[in-house]
């Protein structure tokens, strides 16, 4: 599908508290964790992802889009999409809502699997988070929704 965006491409696992980024390579279909931004004000939560995007240089933006495991919306679903609408405004990439619903549990069982565990987690997960939800758009494209 050639409407599919190509290159690089970060990925957010969006909270209130923190945001988990990944990057990877559409070529590659290879997403790596990144870092975490654990701050609460939104300036400066902008500023360090503009700081990411200079840096990366990304084709286009995924974000996690959570709901219940019955796919009906939570309350981050919505905070999510509001989050996802800023990022495709601030600074005009193609961005992509892809479900999340099972990406934290990959991510903690991923960190277990190196030996990372309960509270050691916390640091790491957003971004380990982040990377399963860019894998699974990079695993199965079709099933992002870009807004």
């Amino acid at each position: 599908n050639a409407s599919l965006p190509s290159g690089t491409l970060l990925a957010f696992d969006f909270g209130t508290r923190r945001i988990g980024i990944a990057v990877g390579n559409s070529l590659l279909r290879r997403a790596n964790p990144l870092t975490t931004i654990d701050e609460e004000k939104t300036e400066e939560r902008f500023a360090a992802i503009a700081a990411l995007l200079d840096e990366w240089h990304p084709d286009a933006l995924v974000v996690g889009l959570p709901s219940n495991d019955d796919g009906t919306p939570h309350e981050l679903t919505a905070l999510c999409r509001r989050f996802a609408n800023r990022l495709k405004g601030r600074f005009d990439l193609p961005t992509i809502l892809v479900d999340e619903r099972y990406t934290s549990l990959a991510a903690s069982a991923q960190l277990d699997e190196q030996g990372i565990h309960g509270r050691k987690q916390k640091a790491l997960l957003d971004q380990y988070a982040a990377q399963q939800i860019l894998q699974a758009y990079f695993d199965e494209p079709a099933a992002g929704i870009i807004i």
